[in-house]
């Protein structure tokens, strides 16, 4: 089970699991079959069978927990300071306009902290701290309201193309010749 902010199991359900797999080797060194174990500690077949080829290998300190799958290469620290960095604005950071984007938080990034994380790493990271999308609340004062009207009715048909042929045609796509 993930959860949204902390992007893994808790301790707590860490250590249950982990429990789970030591009664299990315990029962695996007793020759009991793996769909028993697995009815009595309600979990899939195919888990116990899994943690029995663990047993096998590696004995029961295979079957301890590993902790958590990573670790967040930024710090609290660090993305703290990024979050500073973030309130300053694109702007600041060279950019012309105040929007900021997933790549671009990914280049403010490798600048400031010169680590290199994907585009979805850096959305996992903002929604792992808090973050959202935001779209604004309102227009912006400079919009045009004429402009975008006549780019609308001008430019957007000859951009678009026409999709369909203006002769008419026949309703169905199998036979042309059909009334």
């Amino acid at each position: 089970m993930r959860y949204p902010q902390g992007g893994g199991l808790t301790a707590e359900r860490q250590r249950f699991r982990e429990e789970l797999r030591v009664r299990a080797a315990e029962r695996f060194a007793g020759g009991e079959a793996s769909s028993a174990i697995a009815r009595d500690l309600r979990v899939s077949v195919r888990s116990v069978q899994r943690w029995r080829l663990a047993w096998e290998e590696g004995g029961p300190r295979a079957l301890r927990s590993q902790g958590p799958a990573s670790l967040p290469r930024l710090s609290d620290a660090q993305f703290a300071s990024l979050e500073a960095e973030l309130a300053k604005g694109p702007a600041a950071h060279g950019w012309e306009d105040q929007r900021w984007t997933l790549a671009r938080i990914k280049t403010l990034i490798g600048r400031r902290f010169h680590l290199t994380y994907t585009i979805q790493g850096v959305r996992k990271l903002l929604v792992r701290n808090g973050w959202s999308c935001q779209v604004p609340a309102r227009r912006a004062l400079e919009r045009d309201d004429d402009a975008v009207t006549g780019w609308v009715k001008v430019v957007w048909p000859c951009a678009e193309g026409s999709q369909r042929p203006v002769e008419p045609g026949s309703s169905s796509r199998t036979r042309p010749a059909s009334p």
